[in-house]
């Protein structure tokens, strides 16, 4: 698998799947390995995926220093997995809590960035977080599911910073449109992919300066595209929007039946939407 070399030393790895024209991933967690974004739901067969193991993540180097796990000081990993490439512009893909780390990219790079896809991101960056209310009114969707009742609970621990492992395994399905077989394996990997200690230090303080980013992406020419889960907390989708408000050039996109892990609630939809964005094209309208 590739290697190349961050601004401290630290031995980065990013791995390719698919072929056609490059795209750069970024994984969430945060700070989870990148495996778990698998081939995008099919998105490698029409662009060359380029999945970047953060610091300290999947078969990257753990760095010496710790602190540099903070979101704004692995800004310039990307930058260099961008050089290291050859690339003058990147089309910039980014999940979860990574969403965080492709705005401040884009806000530290923006000619480097044509186009930002941010699937069910975070935008703490922005100033924009997700409430414990966010979490109740996403969770009220779910309420006819045969598993609710069983699950809620766990749910509400995680949310009032008292669940155990169980609980993260019991609430699982709050995070899939369809709680069906795909939902539990690709759940069924994410204790293995957790990077706890690395994740804690993420939003560690002095990592985001919310007013500063603003003003950077206000005037950037790039595209950027929200694409949201009608059944998701982070974001729900008036909290896509108001991020993608920020944005000169933006696209919201809801996908129904989907949670925060859209490519395998809906892999067609999804890479139909992806696709049509990154080539410039309107994308379609939400998912049924």
């Amino acid at each position: 698998m590739p290697i190349f070399a961050a601004p401290d030393g630290t031995p980065l790895t990013y791995h390719r799947v698919g072929s056609g024209e490059p795209l750069l991933c970024l994984p969430g967690g945060p700070m989870r390995d990148s495996a778990y974004l698998g081939d995008l739901g099919g998105l490698a067969e029409r662009r060359q995926l380029h999945l970047l193991d953060l610091r300290g993540t999947g078969a990257s180097g753990v760095p010496a220093d710790p602190a540099t796990y903070r979101c704004d000081r692995q800004v310039e990993d990307v930058e260099a997995l961008r050089a290291h490439l050859g690339l003058e512009r990147i089309d910039l893909l980014a999940h979860s809590a990574a969403g965080d780390l492709a705005l401040l990219y884009t806000a530290r790079h923006p000619h480097r960035v044509r186009t930002l896809t941010l699937v069910t991101a975070r935008a703490r960056a922005l100033g924009v977080d997700f409430t414990v209310e966010h979490r109740h009114e996403a969770a009220a969707l779910r309420r006819a599911e045969p598993w609710f009742a069983d699950a809620y609970p766990s749910y509400e621990r995680i949310f009032r910073g008292e669940a155990t492992d169980a609980d993260f395994d019991a609430a699982a399905a709050f995070f899939y449109g369809r709680w069906d077989t795909a939902a539990q394996a690709h759940a069924g990997t994410e204790e293995a992919q957790c990077h706890d200690a690395a994740a804690a230090r993420y939003p560690d303080p002095g990592a985001f300066d919310p007013a500063a980013a603003r003003a950077a992406l206000a005037d950037w020419q790039g595209r950027a595209l929200l694409l949201v889960g009608a059944l998701d907390s982070g974001p729900l989708p008036r909290v896509g929007a108001e991020i993608a408000a920020h944005f000169p050039h933006a696209e919201l996109v809801v996908q129904q039946n989907a949670a925060h892990y859209p490519w395998i609630d809906d892999p067609a939809f999804f890479v139909t939407t992806v696709t049509a964005f990154l080539a410039g094209e309107s994308s379609v309208s939400d998912g049924n």
